[in-house]
């Protein structure tokens, strides 16, 4: 019974997946190829630390202005799709539609637009995170119960007032699902950007692993980019833990 509590634990299971990782790979001799041993992986993340350390800070800052452009224009596009069915019809296809260009394609645009510059990378990152936010944001507030809004209206409440106290309530606990699957399609495509030229960022050592098959860095990067991502998705957590305490699950 004590068991499950601590697996539930994301630190628990992180502390067991590295000492699985630990202990199994020399003991089934699994070829370095597939998966160096972890003492090995941690001696590459030092030996490159102050360059790593840069790179995660810069992805960091990429995804964060990424996720939060993509957010507000999330939420506005799905407002404004919830409050127009003509909107919605016209434009959200548009949208989806959008979304089924390859981040690979779009980037390429974008940096022929704004140059390998961190703008470029945030727009790619606002290019993944907005969709799941919009449809999120909309689906949330079609949620609204009518006789809620009916009985609010009874009341003399405005459509703001509807809008804050009722349909903003209600529409939280998907819009916080939008937000988390959105802050980690920002960090791809943060990582994504780097690849098109750069010179610092998590990306940009990856593709340089890749290119000189430094298995070993490879799998560094590979965890710093999740435990990022675990970070980000955590802190969302988090706050939806602590503000939006009424949601069902």
């Amino acid at each position: 019974m004590k068991l499950r509590p601590a697996l539930e634990n994301p630190t628990a299971a992180l502390a067991l997946a590295a000492v699985a990782w630990l202990v199994l790979v020399p003991l089934l001799g699994v070829p370095w190829r597939y998966l160096p041993p972890l003492d090995r992986v941690l001696a590459d993340a030092v030996s490159v630390w102050p360059e790593l350390w840069a790179s995660f800070l810069r992805t960091l800052l990429e995804a964060a202005l990424g996720f939060v452009a993509g957010t507000a224009l999330g939420i506005g596009f799905g407002i404004a799709f919830a409050w127009s069915r003509i909107l919605e019809r016209s434009v959200l296809p548009l949208f989806v539609a959008l979304q089924s260009v390859p981040v690979i394609a779009f980037g390429a645009i974008v940096v022929i637009w704004f140059g390998n510059s961190i703008l470029a990378k945030v727009v790619i990152a606002l290019y993944l995170t907005f969709f799941p936010v919009a449809v999120a944001t909309l689906r949330g507030l079609q949620m609204v119960d009518e006789k809620r809004e009916a009985l609010f209206l009874s009341f003399g409440a405005t459509r703001a007032q509807i809008f804050w106290r009722l349909a903003l309530p209600t529409a939280l606990p998907s819009l916080f699902i939008g937000l988390k699957l959105g802050m980690s399609l920002s960090l791809v495509g943060a990582i994504v950007g780097e690849w098109f030229g750069d010179n610092v960022g998590l990306g940009v050592m990856l593709l340089q692993a890749l290119y000189f098959e430094q298995v070993e860095r490879v799998w560094v990067l590979i965890v710093v980019c999740g435990l990022l991502g675990m970070l980000l998705y955590g802190l969302l957590a988090f706050i939806e833990r602590k503000y939006v305490w009424w949601r069902t699950a």
